[in-house]
């Protein structure tokens, strides 16, 4: 569908130009902000698509994008027509809203845009915060989307938290808890327990609940809500299962592999759900944590096969086995291997580490850092640090939120005089300089991992695929 750069231009203007809590540190915002009212509102002017669309809904601290990716593919790979909305965008916004795989496409997104400003307007004269945010409209574009193309299903990932999320609309098939750990204390609480509480919000009366959550404290949480509501609950390690199929891992690193080689998947399991036992399952994404979230997407479709879905072992390995999900300890280059990922809280730092000490034995291993003020800095970098010998600090230009690259300097300098730590340390302004200054240390043998934010990841991937473009082609990783 053709469309005029000028109006697909005004399309993103628009949509960006309404407040954009992405764009802001929790200190910025409350609870208060966040009406479901708003989005009810909203898709009441539209006609409910959310309504008509059945949709798998997934939280938790994180994985949940992953979760989501996998259990979207391998539906696709079953033969239904699958939308899938996540956030935030690594490169492009029609990241957000796919329906089998592929981006929503500018004209559709112009058409979209068109039709949801008229409610808008409508919204924009009632008192009272009724304006519909950014993360609102684009969850309302994404159900617009699946409702147009008549979607079989919609995997819908929550945006931040649950209970007050833009994406809590809806009524869903099963909801998905990945797990929970500390991230966006000022906005869920500062307890495991109160965090839980917010993801918990997306839980409805009568709705099964599959989750991957282990601390006593937060199941606790979980049964009860779900005792409540009387929500059918089904626990990792209790109810459903997973364990390595065959060899864990190859014998050979992946340092030592070529990178078309990496398509091959690195790890199979087997997965024990409380109907079924699955074996041989492949996946694609580097690490244990992607295991389990390769477990919870696939009890997920076994749920649905047990209520009498058509579901086919083989498409589901399908699906699995042909996965990407950009900027998930992604490899997008060798000699030196280079890995971009967002990890962004601690938990989700502490899954980095334990996979490159897994996958990866290069002696001399470079870090690229740049961060986002609301999160816990300290803990991030105090885990990373022991792992690399040399450490570039940089600040990534495309959101406010960044950290001065001279205020990480300081975090880091802190840590290491606390700890001993003796990682050599290196200050740059920009990504561009970071990457200069990481090659111009970098051997063959080195390897160069790019973490700490989405938008370092975001800023970064662009900028080698622009300049890696023909080997990323020739030899896909």
């Amino acid at each position: 569908m053709g469309v005029s750069a000028e109006k697909y231009q005004y399309s993103l203007d628009y949509l960006f130009g309404r407040l954009n809590y992405e764009r802001m540190g929790s200190n910025n915002y409350s609870t208060n902000d966040f009406k479901l009212g708003r989005m009810q509102a909203l898709l009441r002017l539209l006609g409910n698509p959310q309504s008509s669309v059945p949709t798998i809904h997934i939280a938790g601290t994180k994985g949940k994008g992953s979760t989501s990716a996998m259990t979207a593919e391998m539906l696709s790979a079953s033969g239904y027509q699958t939308g899938l909305f996540t956030s935030p965008h690594v490169t492009k916004y029609e990241e957000r809203i796919l329906i089998d795989g592929q981006q929503i496409e500018p004209g559709q997104l112009v058409e979209l845009v068109a039709e949801i400003s008229q409610a808008v307007e409508q919204m924009d004269l009632e008192p009272g915060k009724m304006s519909p945010t950014f993360f609102e409209l684009t969850t309302a574009l994404a159900w617009m989307h699946f409702q147009q193309r008549q979607a079989d299903f919609a995997v819908m990932e929550v945006g931040l938290g649950g209970r007050l999320d833009s994406t809590n609309i809806c009524e869903p098939l099963v909801t998905v808890i990945t797990n929970i750990s500390y991230d966006h204390t000022a906005l869920l609480g500062n307890t495991i327990e109160q965090i839980t509480r917010e993801k918990a919000g997306i839980i409805k009366p009568g709705i099964p609940v599959i989750s991957g959550v282990t601390q006593p404290e937060a199941i606790a949480v979980l049964e009860k809500i779900c005792d409540e509501k009387q929500a059918p609950l089904y626990l990792l390690n209790r109810d459903f299962f997973w364990e390595p199929a065959g060899e864990k891992r190859r014998e050979t690193p992946l340092s030592d592999v070529s990178l078309t080689d990496q398509e091959i998947p690195l790890q199979k399991i087997q997965v024990k759900t409380p109907w079924s036992l699955i074996g041989d399952m492949p996946v694609n994404l580097l690490g244990t944590h992607q295991a389990t979230n390769a477990a919870l997407a696939v009890t997920v479709l076994d749920y649905f096969r047990h209520q009498g879905t058509p579901l086919e072992t083989g498409q589901m390995r399908t699906g699995m086995a042909r996965l990407k999900w950009p900027a998930r300890i992604e490899v997008v280059q060798k000699n030196p291997t280079v890995i971009i990922d967002t990890a962004h809280n601690g938990a989700s730092i502490s899954a980095l580490v334990k996979t490159l000490k897994e996958c990866f034995n290069q002696p001399n291993q470079i870090l690229v850092f740049a961060a986002t003020r609301d999160k816990d800095v300290r803990e991030m970098l105090g885990t990373l640090l022991p792992h690399f010998s040399t450490v570039v600090l940089t600040q990534y230009l495309s959101n406010p939120r960044r950290i001065p690259v001279n205020e990480l300097f300081e975090i880091t300098q802190s840590i290491q005089q606390e700890t001993g730590n003796r990682s050599d340390v290196m200050v740059t302004e920009s990504p561009a300089d970071a990457w200069l200054r990481a090659k111009q240390i970098s051997s063959a043998q080195s390897l160069i991992c790019v973490t700490g934010s989405f938008f370092i990841a975001a800023e970064m991937r662009e900028l080698l695929l622009g300049t890696t473009d023909g080997v990323l082609v020739t030899e896909p990783c």
